[in-house]
């Protein structure tokens, strides 16, 4: 299974939070005898008859794409040495590295090989994460997004509040109710506050204090928060019951989220 690289968890997580990102047309698939890394440093493509291909996926489900048809390279004139790794690119050459990961098996590339990558082979997947990640919901949609085109609308961003625990399969809240309760609007990276700071190194948290007034009457107990795209109903985008200490707010007390204590990441 593959892992996003740096560049595409910073482009993902700006769609949500600050810049549009626009998918390639084409992904291509590259080989490389060493592990490229995070970061492509570690890229090494055979030389010779060898040029990165095109390869399609199948739509997201269970928070991965899989490859849809076969890849083949062009006939080896000569060694390609061992390969060990794949990545994808959205250039033929050059480019941005979106993806990488490791084949199940090594295997050596001679002079009048042709090289096949079967159907299916090569996956790139968006990891659940015990009590706080992304929905299922935006964890395919960002990965058709990047992978197969699939069109995106930047979503606004709300800060909910929850009376019962939520899962990655949620498509709705059972939120908390009370005078001086609603969602917040957190804005994106340079707008208005409250708002997102910029993406860097695969993260985003909140620039400004989030909060609310609780007026007359209790609420009802927070256990959760989650990340919406709208001022009701609406998908979730994310959530956490993990770091949320559960609380009963009462008349006059003020609920806060202090800049910097939202955050939400891609690794």
């Amino acid at each position: 299974m593959g892992s996003l690289a740096n560049y595409a968890e910073n482009a993902l997580l700006g769609h949500i939070f600050g810049t549009a990102y626009s998918a390639p047309a084409s992904i291509y698939i590259a080989l490389s005898t060493a592990d490229p890394l995070d970061d492509a440093s570690g890229l090494t493509e055979p030389g010779d008859t060898y040029a990165r291909q095109t390869i399609a996926f199948l739509a997201a489900a269970s928070r991965a794409v899989v490859q849809d048809a076969e890849v083949i390279f062009p006939e080896a004139a000569a060694s390609w040495g061992t390969i060990t790794h794949w990545a994808l690119f959205d250039a033929a050459s050059g480019g941005n590295m979106l993806a990488h990961g490791s084949f199940l098996s090594s295997f050596d590339v001679l002079a009048g090989n042709s090289t096949t990558i079967g159907s299916g082979e090569v996956q790139v997947s968006i990891n659940a994460s015990a009590g706080a990640g992304f929905t299922d919901y935006l964890a395919h949609a960002l990965l058709d997004l990047m992978f197969n085109g699939v069109a995106l609308s930047q979503p606004d961003t709300y800060v909910a509040l929850a009376n019962a625990t939520i899962s990655d399969a949620a498509t709705s809240i059972t939120e908390v109710t009370g005078t001086g309760y609603s969602r917040v609007l957190t804005n994106k990276a340079g707008q208005a506050a409250p708002a997102w700071s910029a993406v860097a190194s695969g993260a985003v948290d909140n620039a400004d204090a989030i909060d609310w007034s609780v007026g007359a009457g209790d609420w009802l107990q927070i256990v959760a928060m989650a990340l919406m795209d709208a001022t009701t109903a609406g998908n979730v985008l994310a959530y956490d019951n993990a770091n949320i200490v559960d609380q009963t707010p009462a008349n006059g007390d003020t609920v806060k989220f202090d800049v910097g204590a939202l955050n939400v990441s891609l690794s």
